[in-house]
């Protein structure tokens, strides 16, 4: 594999220091070296939020990225800022449910993904906007196995969350190719 590298932005309250938590702790119960870096604004919800995942078979120098395998654009502004990060080839996740600008490069693998809709109409909860979209990036990348997420799921969600599992198990399936 070498090295994967992840970039997934968004808003505060979106949920998306969680699909970057999801997929390092998949990757470290699947053996795997890695790194989750998050960085977001003073403000929390609402404000910019965005993490880096490094997940690789060898040692990983540092957490910190200048392109990406994968980018994850979660609003708009995440777009428009983060498009030129992503490596020629490189696969490129876009909510399409609050972003409605496309993709503006023709190099790259684009997958718009109706993210809120999906999450509400599929598992019944816009909540789980952030795992439909988590389940799309394993879908695609297999830098994780969708397997592992359950232990994962099992070991995050704890006590009065456990019974989250099950919505947040649905949402990983409920986007294909």
């Amino acid at each position: 594999m070498s090295i994967k590298k992840i970039f997934v932005a968004g808003f505060g309250g979106q949920g998306v220091l969680l699909i970057g938590q999801m997929l390092s702790y998949a990757a470290m119960f699947e053996g795997k070296e890695v790194t989750w870096m998050p960085s977001y604004g003073p403000e929390m919800r609402g404000g910019t939020a965005n993490c880096t995942v490094c997940i690789s078979d060898i040692p990983i120098a540092s957490p910190l990225v200048n392109t990406c395998d994968v980018l994850v654009a979660m609003n708009g502004p995440s777009l428009e800022k983060f498009e030129c990060m992503l490596v020629s080839g490189g696969n490129l996740f876009i909510n399409s449910s609050i972003v409605p600008s496309k993709a503006l490069r023709d190099d790259i693998n684009v997958y718009y993904i109706d993210c809120n809709k999906i999450a509400e109409n599929k598992v019944g909860s816009v909540k789980a906007a952030n795992m439909v979209m988590l389940g799309a990036i394993i879908n695609v990348t297999n830098v994780v196995n969708k397997s592992t997420m359950e232990k994962v799921f099992q070991k995050v969600m704890s006590g009065e969350k456990a019974k989250l599992i099950p919505m947040n198990m649905k949402a990983l399936g409920a986007w294909t190719k």
